[in-house]
């Protein structure tokens, strides 16, 4: 049985211009140790995604379709029941550790406060415990941080205090949101590896999202290419890497910088804007900003067509394209 099973999930979002889908049917799966990535422009639905998963989802949002966690259905429960889900069994490191800690509160009594609420500790031992947690995630002085406040600390400290509290009731599932986006590069790539070595050490499944696709290619074995509200691309991220196939996946990867480029050589770039969630169209979300859309894209959002391995893509010039070359290797061995 997956560890986490999402099918045909669609989140509505009420907006001052009405209903928005924020997502539409995204499906995907993963098996306990696993590591996935979601990628993709900001505001295409990774971060909405983490919220679905973590029973975050603004106040108001209507949602569609299953999401499954070790055979439990989280979209039926109420708030009780994730209470005792969230932070226990499933954790998440924020992008911005600032505003996830309260200031009002030392780093030791925000890690200690998860394990007397969901382990049942007492004072002393969960202050204890998140000493050792600090120490884990590699914090320096620890035992002097523990009754430090958020301010004291800098962004990449802080930044272990919120993984060691996503980690200090020992989490099957680990949701990280672009746990590096304002940190330095040293900083971040500190703070990965030390993902990568919990992740391993405890077996936890991880979800990580990202707009580094050199991160992905180092950090995770499947990768999910979203853009409006679906998943675009799928695949082992060593497959997608090599046979990115939908229109949008190969602009990504076009568009970043690369090592030897004469001096003034421009980046290529998606045309374009990623459409706001109310103005999201009927059919392909990427149809116009793509340079191969014909006019049977703009009517229905495509089925995912597969591609082997495991690989799959959203796109309708995948199958025509497919069909075209059929015909075309036909007519040539008749000939």
């Amino acid at each position: 049985m997956p560890l986490l099973e999402v099918r045909d999930l669609r989140v509505t979002l009420q907006t001052a211009r009405g209903p928005a889908d924020a997502l539409r049917e995204v499906s995907f799966s993963m098996a306990r140790g696993e590591t996935i990535g979601l990628i993709g422009e900001s505001g295409c639905g990774k971060s909405i995604t983490a919220l679905a998963l973590m029973g975050l989802l603004p106040e108001g949002a209507e949602v569609a379709g299953s999401i499954r966690f070790d055979g439990t259905e989280l979209t039926t429960l109420d708030e009780a029941a994730w209470c005792r889900l969230r932070g226990n069994r499933i954790g998440m490191v924020f992008q911005e550790p600032m505003s996830a800690l309260n200031p009002l509160h030392t780093v030791g009594h925000q890690i200690a406060e998860s394990l007397r609420l969901h382990k049942g500790l007492d004072a002393r031992t969960a202050r204890a415990e998140a000493l050792r947690l600090l120490e884990r995630v590699q914090l320096p002085q620890a035992r002097a941080r523990l009754d430090a406040h958020p301010h004291q600390l800098s962004g990449g400290q802080r930044q272990r205090v919120v993984i060691a509290i996503a980690l200090a009731c020992g989490p099957d599932l680990l949701v990280a949101d672009e746990p590096t986006t304002a940190l330095d590069v040293t900083i971040q790539r500190e703070v990965l590896d030390l993902i990568d070595e919990l992740v391993r050490d405890s077996g936890m499944g991880l979800v990580l999202i990202s707009h580094n696709l050199g991160v992905m290619a180092d950090r995770v074995q499947r990768l999910f290419v979203m853009y409006g509200g679906t998943m675009s691309e799928s695949g082992p991220t060593a497959e997608v890497f090599a046979r990115r196939a939908h229109p949008y996946t190969i602009g990504l990867f076009a568009a970043r910088p690369r090592l030897g480029l004469a001096r003034g050589t421009r980046l290529a770039t998606i045309p374009g804007r990623v459409p706001d969630l109310a103005d999201l169209p009927v059919g392909c979300p990427f149809a116009d900003r793509c340079p191969r859309v014909v006019p049977a894209c703009r009517v229905a959002l495509p089925e995912p067509v597969a591609l082997g391995a495991g690989h799959e893509a959203r796109c309708l010039r995948l199958e025509v394209d497919a069909v075209v070359n059929a015909a075309a290797g036909a007519e040539g061995a008749a000939a």
